[in-house]
């Protein structure tokens, strides 16, 4: 019975613990160019285009975003205004802060908590929990944010969106930075 119990253990416990030596790493793009300053490419409009996949890779939901976008020294504000195909709107406002040691934290209405990211090389990973409306209830999910700076004015970004550890889906956006 406990050779049952640990065999179950190991069984249950390994492709988590596998899963967890098989992610990316910031340090990877740390020699990629061009270098992404957050504060330049987001400064000013961008536009964006997105989809949200299911976990069987079904697109659920397809966005487009226009961001209105200021910093004045270490403090931004991404104004972004989404239209979902649906015809729905939504808001939100970040409020980021760059830090000397070249991190990133953020605020916005609908995040739990402080989101918190790092740039590195061309790369910008950005974790927050998200409260998240569906059908009349809030579910607060948990975000995995990657962003990769393609040149001066396309960047490209793939959000994984969790809970409890368990994948529910991912996010893909295209920015578009427009010209001054």
């Amino acid at each position: 019975m406990q050779r049952r119990r640990l065999f179950l253990a190991a069984t249950v416990a390994a492709p988590v613990v596998l899963s967890g030596c098989a992610g990316q790493t910031l340090e990877g793009y740390a020699s990629e160019k061009p270098v992404l300053d957050l504060a330049t490419y987001f400064n000013g409009i961008v536009d964006a285009w997105g989809i949200f996949q299911d976990r069987s890779g079904q697109i659920v939901k397809r966005f487009t975003v226009v961001m209105d976008c200021q910093w004045k020294g270490n403090e931004g504000v991404l104004d972004e205004a989404f239209t979902y195909s649906d015809g729905t709107t939504q808001r939100r406002i970040w409020r980021l802060t760059r830090h000397a040691d070249g991190r990133y934290t953020g605020t916005a209405d609908d995040v739990v908590g402080t989101a918190n990211g790092r740039t590195r090389g061309n790369a910008f990973r950005w974790t927050y929990t998200l409260a998240l409306p569906v059908d009349g209830k809030t579910y607060h999910v948990d975000l995995d944010d990657w962003m990769y700076l393609i040149d001066d004015r396309v960047m490209l970004n793939r959000a994984t969106m969790s809970k409890f550890g368990v994948r529910l889906g991912e996010i893909t956006l295209s920015f578009t930075k427009r010209a001054p």
